[in-house]
């Protein structure tokens, strides 16, 4: 594990060690209110063959913002006193947005010196991943996005799920991390079977740990209707190869929602051969699934290398 600065804030990695191979670098994205960990078993499949560059993001895991202080938190800047506290609210919201996201990708990447990479990204690290393919244009080669899809815009659906988000943020105290029992929830949610007991540990301490602020306003930003319809756009608009792995018991982005924005993607050709639906899977299928994601990604790296 290492730490590097990205933008004043401190982003928590770890890089694999170089292989005798020339292929290009995976960068693994994780998803909302879950943290670099969940790649590990597809990591220690590939690195034998490839370098893998794993991070948390800003706000998430161990890439946690310091505790700024409560005048700056009102909106006062220590040196001039002029900052308002619409300026500070706005910048703040900025940090958040998949495009900030998707920068900082970039940043790190530059930083590590890494030229070239495929960049492999869950859920909302998916949408992270297709932002950034559209920001690094010569960097990144090609986009593999686990349980990611979207693309329509439901109104009543989508004011739900913002509503229970953030009710669901609001019932996060430290001291849930020492309930008993309590990861036994996590083994179950949104898998289509119980995954190993220390995997519901881990979710448990990603959900408690998340900054307040960067996973509201993540959740916020990612799913308003001017958003949900520009990721489409971005898709249709990237040169570089990209796949869809749906689950097809995924409750949280179903297969169809999946194929919907695959379709935006040359590659997609009317039937969808951009898209790999991975049986008996919920919707953390590097976890769920690690043998046959490793396989598939495998097979598409070989065909573009």
């Amino acid at each position: 594990m290492a730490i590097i600065d990205i933008l004043g804030a401190k982003h928590t990695y770890e890089l694999t060690p170089p292989t005798s191979s020339s292929y290009p670098v995976l960068v693994f994205v994780h998803g909302w209110l879950l943290s670099r960990n969940y790649w590990q078993p597809l990591i220690e499949r590939l690195a034998v063959d490839y370098q893998c560059l794993v991070y948390d993001l800003r706000g998430f895991g161990d890439s946690q913002p310091p505790i700024e202080p409560k005048l700056r938190q009102r909106g006062f800047s220590k040196l001039s006193g002029e900052t308002s506290g619409a300026t500070v609210a706005k910048q703040s919201q900025d940090r958040y947005t998949l495009a900030s996201y998707a920068k900082d990708l970039g940043i790190l990447v530059r930083k590590l010196g890494i030229n070239q990479t495929w960049v492999i990204g869950h859920s909302l690290g998916g949408s992270i991943a297709l932002w950034g393919a559209s920001l690094l244009p010569e960097q990144v080669l090609g986009v593999i996005c686990l349980n990611s899809g979207g693309g329509i815009y439901l109104k009543e659906e989508f004011e739900r799920f913002r509503a229970a988000g953030q009710q669901l943020l609001k019932l996060r105290p430290r001291w849930l991390c020492y309930v008993p029992w309590l990861e036994l929830l996590f083994v179950r949610a949104q898998v289509a079977r119980p995954i190993a007991r220390s995997w519901g540990r881990q979710r448990l301490i990603d959900f408690v740990a998340a900054d307040p602020e960067a996973a509201l306003r993540v959740l916020l930003d990612s799913t308003t209707e001017a958003e949900v319809h520009r990721l489409p756009q971005v898709v249709s608009q990237l040169p570089q190869p990209v796949y869809f792995f749906a689950g097809t018991e995924d409750k949280v982005i179903e297969p169809k929602y999946v194929r919907h924005l695959a379709s935006f993607h040359q590659l997609f050709q009317g039937c969808g051969h951009n898209v790999i639906e991975i049986p008996g899977c919920g919707h953390m299928a590097m976890v769920e699934k690690p043998d046959t994601i490793e396989e598939q990604i495998r097979k598409i790296l070989a065909s573009h290398l």
